[in-house]
């Protein structure tokens, strides 16, 4: 008897190690947020409850983010459309860049020659190296373009662009925008290359909307001039992107990057409809996403009057929004308070071409595999729109664009091998699909 008690015991012993090392390998093939923390339905009910937009105009999650909803329309048709790579998802948007520049097109490289950015604590920048990177061989990030170190301004490339992108499935570009005469730190004006991305994508049947960057003077009347500034001049064009309301209401969308800067109160009076320069009910009326970083920048934006937050980085853990762990608590937040809530992902993530001192935030790639976790995580929180980080930020090691392996006396860049140049453009066309898939059973 004793002996049948010890083997029992054995057995129960080795049963419960093998689930737990069941759990644990589950745990390693899908994000730690991969499970409802919910009681089974209730994920459901933030799509099945009616959700008031917060201008009095209600949303409507089967509305195309591209176009208007004709009364019994085919939600799956207003989600897509078709372009000559293939059909594309106007609810999945892709961070774009025209920064670049080259001798041939500019008369001298502009980004790729980017400086080594010194650190904040002199202590630590004097350990690492300063200076400005010496294209062509030599280009500030840590993969190299398969185009060679490109100008913005060649149609040739804007063309190339607009065909990797339809390949990815991405409907609508978000371009990182700064008014006319101004430009980032380390480039030159670029807003007059608009009318050539909406050119170009319109081609392609793909969308455009804007990306308004942090810029010296901006505040809350600021922005308010640029969205007039931008509805007059482009609002007009096919490739102009605007998200539908259930009412068949079309609005432009705008991304405002880094709007902590400016305090909610500010804000309040631009996007709130009792506010000083009010744009609420006007010919400007947008849905405006704003970023979170730290955890109580939520609470900012939801006093500032805005629609929605988005996370940008692609490095999970590098901020609160940018953490997959984070990603469900901050959509109960926004579907508690009929916000939007858009999670950014991208493949991987390497500034030290740009900022040696910043390896602790590095996220290899592992051939894909970070990126599709980061999509998984998107997708568990089943957001209305997904953004990825990045179409073309190559000092960050964000791109999906096409690189190409490159050795040079100094340098040796890092590619995607052992898959080929379109690896990236491919997981995102998968996970496009999947997720407009899963979007339909959502909605169900």
């Amino acid at each position: 008897m004793a002996r049948l008690r010890r083997k029992a015991c054995i057995a129960l012993f080795l049963f419960t190690l093998f689930i737990f090392g069941t759990l644990m390998g589950l745990r390693t093939l899908k994000p730690t947020e991969g499970f409802s923390d919910l009681p089974p339905g209730l994920e459901f009910l933030p799509m099945i409850a009616a959700r008031m937009d917060r201008r009095a105009v209600p949303r409507d999650p089967t509305a195309s983010p591209g176009q208007a909803q004709p009364p019994g329309g085919n939600a799956k048709a207003l989600w897509s459309n078709t372009s000559p790579e293939g059909t594309i998802f106007y609810d999945v948007h892709i961070f774009y860049y025209t920064w670049y520049g080259n001798p041939h097109m500019d008369g001298k490289y502009i980004h790729w020659d980017h400086i080594l950015v010194p650190h904040w604590d002199p202590k630590v920048a004097s350990s690492y190296p300063r200076g400005r990177h010496m294209p062509p061989e030599d280009i500030g990030s840590s993969f190299y373009p398969e185009l060679n170190p490109y100008s913005s301004r060649d149609p040739d490339v804007l063309e190339s662009h607009m065909e990797q992108i339809g390949a990815s499935a991405a409907g609508v570009l978000v371009l990182s925008w700064y008014p006319p005469g101004l430009a980032d730190n380390n480039g030159e004006p670029a807003e007059d290359l608009v009318p050539a991305v909406l050119d170009a994508a319109y081609r392609h049947n793909l969308k455009v909307t804007f990306h308004i960057q942090p810029y010296r003077g901006r505040n809350d009347q600021s922005v308010h001039d640029n969205v007039k500034y931008i509805i007059d001049r482009y609002g007009d064009h096919g490739a102009f992107y605007k998200f539908t309301s259930s009412t068949g209401k079309s609005l432009p969308l705008f991304y405002i990057y880094d709007s902590y800067l400016t305090p909610p109160e500010s804000w309040s009076e631009f996007l709130t409809p009792a506010g000083s320069h009010s744009v609420r009910g006007s010919a400007y009326d947008s849905i405006f996403i704003a970023l979170i970083v730290e955890e109580r920048h939520k609470h900012d934006i939801l006093a500032a009057g805005f629609d929605g937050m988005y996370t940008y980085f692609a490095s999970n853990g590098f901020s609160f929004g940018s953490s997959h762990q984070n990603w469900k608590a901050i959509k109960a937040f926004c579907d508690g308070n009929n916000l939007l809530f858009i999670p950014s992902v991208g493949p991987g993530y390497i500034d030290t071409g740009i900022r040696p001192w910043n390896n602790h935030n590095t996220r290899n790639r592992v051939n894909g595999r970070y990126y599709e976790t980061a999509l998984q995580a998107a997708l568990n929180v089943r957001p209305e729109i997904i953004t990825i980080t990045s179409f073309n930020e190559w000092h960050e090691g964000t791109q999906i664009e096409r690189a190409m392996p490159k050795k040079t006396m100094t340098r040796v860049y890092l590619d995607y091998q052992p898959h080929g140049p379109d690896h990236y453009l491919e997981l995102t066309r998968h996970w496009a699909e999947q997720f407009n898939k899963e979007k339909e059973q959502w909605l169900m």
